[in-house]
């Protein structure tokens, strides 16, 4: 069954996804919960972004052959970049409140005041403002949703990757 999908529908099921993670983000957690984003939550959007931009990409072009499995990979690096980057931040938030690093200065005054390589390393290290635990569901918090998030988005990039093909299939026959 999941051979009879094209390409095509999977890089859709990509930008759909990616889009709805970012409606939820911006549009439940900040607009209506109130919930800010910490400075890792905003680098794992930008992988969210990334994924579904490529995904995007694959859709209008197109591509047939190994070009599909290049925007195939390219999704997965962004679903694994992304993977990493919400690993730490769980990290962060199951260290004991003694070994939590003190909260940074805001990510405007960082890109404003530092040089970009500089705010982007204290970007990934994250904070004592990640360590907190700001809502949960169903016992998972907002980083733990997100890197099963990455990791299912991950499993299917790297499937469209390696699979084998239709038109594949049919000239093998």
């Amino acid at each position: 069954m999941l051979q009879t999908l094209t390409p095509r529908t999977v890089f859709a099921g990509l930008v759909l996804l990616a889009i709805v993670s970012m409606a939820f983000a911006m549009l439940y957690l900040e607009r209506h919960l109130n919930l800010a984003a910490c400075p890792l939550c905003m680098t794992q959007r930008v992988f969210v972004l990334a994924w579904g931009l490529v995904a995007l990409l694959a859709i209008l072009h197109n591509p047939s052959g190994w070009g599909i499995r290049v925007y195939a990979a390219l999704c997965a690096l962004s679903a694994i970049g992304g993977a990493a980057v919400a690993g730490r931040h769980v990290w962060l938030q199951h260290l004991p409140p003694e070994e939590v690093p003190a909260c940074g200065p805001s990510l405007e005054y960082m890109l404003d005041t530092l040089p970009f390589t500089e705010t982007l390393s204290i970007v990934l290290m994250g904070d004592g403002n990640c360590a907190e635990t700001m809502w949960t569901f169903m016992g998972l918090t907002i980083p733990e949703q997100t890197l099963i998030l990455f990791i299912v988005t991950a499993i299917v990039c790297l499937w469209q990757t390696f699979r084998r093909l239709p038109q594949e299939a049919s000239h093998a026959s």
